[in-house]
């Protein structure tokens, strides 16, 4: 991180701080940040699906804050300036209503415990009809799923420990693709009669062939074509904060590559298990799913 200028200096304001360290995620240049910029934070929703914030105090260094989540001590994504920390953490949708806890390093000060409260929250149920083999796996579907499945956990761990959100004006996140949200995150969805997995993303209809662009600078750290989710590309943002592209039609992008807010990285589709051509957009911060609506403009 840059050193604070010096005192006989005008102080650059808090938000202009932490856009200038914002450029390592992806290796792009900063970018001057606008007075009429949007706020740095995604909305504060302190439910499950959801996220909160939680202030952590001025330090001279950035503070190590974790989330416990089963039997791992999760890293959580910490922005600011030496006069002000904030740790912003992602809430699981099967997290329980009542008080969380995260821990806090910071230099000198030792570790300490920080209670946050999580309130409840019932989503709506969707009920959908897709192919039946989609939903009733074969031996050979539903072993292609758990070697899918152990890979995408291996991506889904990544934590890059610079500062999220690289050059981006701000955490708030350009949504990939125009079109009508045609499923919301957290849905209890119902195929074919059969309860399954809650929605952990935004769907979003939009014609075959739509151009899909990344929602913030970052690094792309898999593609791939995968049983259920399709044409799936995932970008990295840096500090666990991850974006998911799915049921694509093309994959424009490679691993390692870095791109822009808005730069071109696929094609919608309706690859996988998909009933008809749109974007599954995830959105995952601290290895947990959240609304991706909360880090878009209202």
């Amino acid at each position: 991180m840059p050193a604070l200028p010096p005192p006989c200096t005008p102080r650059p304001s808090r938000r202009s701080l932490v856009l200038a360290i914002l450029g390592a995620a992806a290796g792009l240049p900063a970018v001057r940040a606008q007075s009429d910029a949007p706020d740095l934070w995604p909305r504060a929703l302190p439910v499950p699906g959801g996220v909160v914030q939680l202030p952590l105090g001025a330090a001279a260094t950035r503070p190590v804050a974790h989330l416990r989540q089963g039997q791992e001590d999760v890293p959580l994504l910490v922005l600011g300036d030496a006069s002000a920390w904030t740790a912003v953490v992602g809430i699981a949708l099967t997290a329980a209503p009542g008080t969380a806890y995260i821990t806090v390093q910071t230099a000198g000060s030792g570790t300490r415990r920080l209670p946050y409260t999580v309130g409840p929250k019932q989503y709506q149920e969707q009920h959908l009809r897709v192919p039946p083999h989609t939903v009733d796996l074969s031996p050979e579907d539903l072993a292609r799923h758990t070697r899918e499945r152990q890979h995408q956990v291996l991506v889904m761990n990544t934590f890059s420990e610079v500062p999220a959100g690289s050059a981006g004006q701000s955490l708030r996140m350009q949504v990939p693709v125009p079109g009508r949200r045609s499923s919301s995150f957290g849905l209890r969805r119902v195929f074919n009669g059969k309860p399954r997995n809650p929605h952990t993303g935004m769907d979003i209809a939009a014609p075959l062939g739509e151009s899909v662009v990344a929602p913030l600078p970052a690094r792309v750290i898999d593609t791939g074509e995968y049983f259920f989710n399709g044409g799936t590309v995932w970008l990295d943002h840096g500090q666990g904060l991850l974006s998911l592209m799915c049921h694509l039609s093309a994959i424009d992008v490679q691993v390692g590559d870095t791109l822009q807010t808005g730069q071109h990285l696929g094609a919608v589709g309706a690859t996988g298990r998909a009933t008809g051509p749109h974007l599954h957009w995830g959105v995952q911060l601290n290895r947990t799913m959240v609304d991706p609506a909360l880090f878009v403009p209202a």
